[in-house]
């Protein structure tokens, strides 16, 4: 027997759905809700309006929020087995030769303490290199600029400067948030702008280092739109549909596993 739900029913079942699965299609709130698929385009772009999802080609996906910014010390330690598999898979992508620009984040961390290739040179606003990187045969150089103590990363003028001077082969990006819509995120907007200079100093693929639960989160400052995104390295958590719906963007997406 069909159930009729009234709009406010209907659109807390739709919200449920999301945040259960993830993703959501038209046609299948369609079926699953007996009513046209114009209502439920309707009933997306109101909870769009909301901020509970991201309207896509055909349906939606869910939309978390940072509302905070989590100590470094904390990040560090959330998902370390998925971010070390990560970390070890981007040698996979590096040549000898290369000179790779990579971002601050406990997942950029890992990508330097495991980075295996050489001869390699390696541009860095992440404080944590000086730790991490320990083959000799590794050039190492940071940004400079002013220590922001809460990520352990380098910011202002002088990290502008040093990058204003380089040409990256490649860019290894770590993120707080990836949208499809809203893109590259991250809750500090001086970081934003290190992270946005490297990508656009990079000559080569901008390569992407985050875990599952990085996908659909949206933060403050926006680095780059989605189309920046050359390759996506991540773990066996993503949702399949979120990884059709970067691979539909050109976007590839490497699974790195233990």
């Amino acid at each position: 027997m069909k159930k009729n739900y009234i709009p406010a029913d209907r659109q807390t079942r739709i919200q449920n759905l999301i945040q259960e699965k993830g993703v959501v299609k038209v046609i299948e709130l369609s079926r699953m809700l007996h009513v046209t698929e114009l209502t439920i385009r309707r009933d997306l772009d109101l909870l769009e309006k909301k901020g509970v999802l991201d309207r896509t080609h055909g349906g939606a996906i869910l939309r978390h929020r940072m509302k905070t910014e989590p100590l470094y010390s904390e990040k560090d330690q959330i998902h370390r087995l998925e971010k070390q598999a990560i970390g070890r898979k981007v040698n996979d992508l590096v040549e000898p030769g290369d000179t790779v620009l990579i971002n601050t984040g406990s997942t950029t961390s890992q990508v330097l303490r495991h980075l295996s290739v050489n001869p390699l040179r390696v541009i860095t606003s992440n404080a944590n290199a000086l730790l991490e990187v320990t083959d000799p045969d590794i050039e190492l150089i940071l940004t400079g600029g002013v220590f922001r103590r809460q990520s352990n990363s380098l910011i202002g003028s002088l990290a502008h400067s040093v990058l204003g001077k380089v040409c990256g082969s490649k860019a290894v990006i770590g993120v707080d948030g990836l949208s499809i819509k809203f893109g590259l995120t991250t809750p500090v907007q001086q970081e934003a702008e290190v992270t946005r200079m490297m990508m656009d100093r990079t000559q080569g693929p901008v390569v992407v280092v985050a875990d599952h639960t990085k996908m659909g989160v949206v933060s403050n400052f926006v680095t780059a739109p989605i189309k920046k995104i050359d390759i996506l390295i991540t773990d066996a958590g993503i949702k399949p549909d979120f990884t059709k719906m970067l691979q539909e963007l050109g976007i590839q997406v490497i699974i790195a596993s233990d």
